[in-house]
Formats: structure tokens, sequence, C-alpha cells
């Protein structure tokens, strides 16, 4: 009420809540080489509606961000952008998952975690030489649990609705077996390892009981994951084709609470924008993936709404940013602007005008969501 300013825009809502910017720690922003897809403009656009100002993208694009000149031509070109974007650098050459990336230089150049992104490292022994050399530098390697041996001929999770369906199913053991791997290596390097888009029971067991057994193990869950099962695609929603695939109500159930209880550290959009040619097609051809970081915060909002909003706050913003070093700016007077203002209860039906992504691939729409991004500050 005694601010003393000038010549201002007065933002007043009642009810809002302001924390620092959020931070997405999994997305795929598709520049270079896929630009009809995403480019870092149009992403960095649909982040800011989102509520981030801060955005981890993945390395697959084309080619992959797998050195330091890849990594800085990220860095440089979205220096200007309206949201910080900060490249994941590529554990494996091409992401091939054979040769270690030259991952040093690429951290000197910016990239702030390392991961083969949507193609998960097989292979134990580089998986395991990947988390040793990421020590030097107190690096974080991050995995989307896959077993591509089991999964790859599937559409969608193996089950009841899969046969029904007359799908090809993906095991929910693909993504534990791969998962317990990943855990002794990191037991046997004392390594950090963040693990992203989770979607079993099992999965949630393992890493609660890895980090009861002090291992430096964090996690991450999408929103599709927390909302939707394997039996909302009965129509056959291409939007709803992703990996790892949904799964059962008991596994949603498990995500949920595993998110109230800590087990999950945060949400991750893995905000995977495709064309029009890509989705409106046979489910058999769709590529995998939703577009999502306009709906993640709104969509989170709608199923935990008895949730305080620092909790919110952490989940979006402060435990991803702490998971991965990268400060965040406390809303006193003289700090740099990076702040997110949004509110938990009011009404919000996107729809495909109100996105920003050069993609419309998002099974949100035209849901009746509560919690709005009001403004999104980042200087």
């Amino acid at each position: 009420p005694h601010l003393e300013a000038t010549d201002v825009r007065v933002i007043d809502e009642a009810g809002a809540y302001i924390s620092a910017g959020f931070t997405d720690v999994f997305a795929h922003f598709c520049d270079p080489g896929m630009e009809h897809k995403e480019t870092l403009e149009t992403g960095a656009a649909a982040a800011k509606a989102g509520g981030y100002t801060r955005v981890m993208v993945v390395p697959n694009t084309r080619p992959e961000l797998y050195s330091k000149s890849q990594v800085e031509y990220v860095v440089q070109k979205s220096s200007r952008l309206p949201v910080q974007v900060k490249p994941i650098g590529a554990l494996t050459r091409h992401c091939e998952g054979k040769e270690l990336a030259e991952m040093y230089d690429m951290h000197q150049s910016g990239a702030v975690a390392f991961s083969d992104g949507l193609k998960p490292v097989q292979n134990s022994q580089v998986m395991l030489k990947a988390l040793q050399y990421v020590k030097a530098f107190e690096g974080v390697v991050i995995q989307v649990p896959d077993d591509t041996q089991l999964s790859r001929t599937g559409l969608m999770h193996e089950g009841l609705a899969s046969t029904r369906l007359g799908l090809p199913g993906k095991p929910a053991i693909a993504e534990t077996l791969l998962l317990a791997r990943d855990i002794e290596l990191l037991r046997y390097t004392g390594s950090r390892l963040h693990v992203t888009g989770i979607s079993t029971a099992t999965s949630v067991e393992l890493i609660r009981r890895a980090k009861n057994d002090g291992l430096n193990i964090t996690c991450s869950v999408t929103p599709y994951h927390l909302w939707f099962t394997d039996e909302n695609l009965a129509t056959y929603d291409t939007n709803l084709k992703v990996n790892p695939p949904l799964r059962l109500l008991t596994d949603r159930q498990a995500l949920r609470e595993a998110l109230l209880d800590g087990t999950i550290d945060c949400v991750a959009s893995h905000h995977q924008p495709h064309e029009w040619d890509s989705k409106v097609c046979e489910f058999e051809y769709a590529q995998y993936g939703m577009e999502g970081l306009e709906t993640c915060f709104a969509a989170v909002s709608t199923l935990f709404a008895d949730v305080d909003p620092g909790q919110l706050a952490a989940w979006f913003s402060y435990n991803p940013a702490a998971i991965f070093c990268l400060g965040y700016s406390s809303i006193q007077k003289n700090n740099q602007a990076n702040a997110t203002l949004f509110h938990t209860l009011r009404s919000n039906l996107p729809t495909v005008a109100s996105l920003q992504s050069a993609s419309v691939n998002n099974a949100f729409l035209e849901k009746q969501l509560k919690g709005v991004i009001i403004e999104t500050f980042c200087y």
C-alpha cells in the first residue's frame, strides 16, 4: 500500500500467489532440425504462458546436442528469449548409447544435466561410465526408465485394455527392470541420478527404497500420468500415445500418493510437440508424446485442489531448481525478477487458440481445469 511508483502496470488479483519462477526439467523444443514441430522461440512462448521462467530441453534434435558447439547454439540463440532455455547435453554421441559424449566440455558451455533424452541408455557399461564421469563436476544424469528390448513393439500398456483394443503392449517390467538396474549402478558409483516419466507403482516403491537407502536419486512425473490411464485409450486418441505409456488405475493412484508424500520430487511437462501429420493418423503410426507446457500447472492444480499453494510451488519451482543446482531469485528488493504469479481456483478452459506452441497435440484441450498463470516475470 505504500509503494511509490509512477508509470507502472498494476496487477490486482485477489487470491493469487507468487513464487520463484517455475522450472521444467524435461521438454523438447525440436530446434535445431525439426522446426516444423517447435522452435526455441515458440517453445519459449509456450513456457512463458505456462508459468515457466526456465526450461531444460532434451538433446534429441538434428543434429543432437552432443558437443560444446551444439550446446552453445542453444545457449546463444535463446539468450534473448522471454524465458531461460537450459540445454541438457547428450550422454552419448548422437544419443546412440554407444560412446560417451564430451560431457565436461558441454558442462563448461552451459549444459545443466546429461541424458540421451527420449532414447534411454540401454548399455549397462555406458551408463556406469556416464554416472562415474559426471562426478568430476557434480553433474546429474537424467534417465527415462524403459528397456526397449521389451517395449519396442508395444503401442500402449500391456494389459486388459490393450487386449480389448487389439494393440500390442509395453509391459510394466520394461520400466521397472531398467530402473532397478540404474539404481544398482547408482549405488555402485555414488553418483547423482534423476529419473523422469515414471509410470508404475513398482517404480515408486523402487525409488522410495533407494531414497531410504541414502542414494542420491530424485524423480519427476508427468501431468498426463497423473490424469489418465490405459482405459482412456478406448477412443484411440493419439494425443494419449506417450512413452512411457499410460498405465493402470492402481499405478496412477500410486503416483499421486508418491507426489504428495515426497517420493516424487517434482512435475515435468515432457513437452513433446508434433505437427498435424504425426498425430492425425492411425494409432499405430502416430508419434509418441504430448505438447503440454501451457497446461501442466493447471492440470496438476486441478487434481490437487486441496494442496497448499506452497506445495505446488515446491513441485514446479523450488524442488527442480534445487535438484539441478540452478538456484532461484527470492522476491526481494533489488533482486532479479524471476517469478510466477498464479491463481489456483480460477477456471481454465485451454483451447487450440490459447496455445502458444507451434503444435497442438494436447489431451487437456477443452477440459475444464482450475488454475491460471496470471503473469510470468523473467528478466
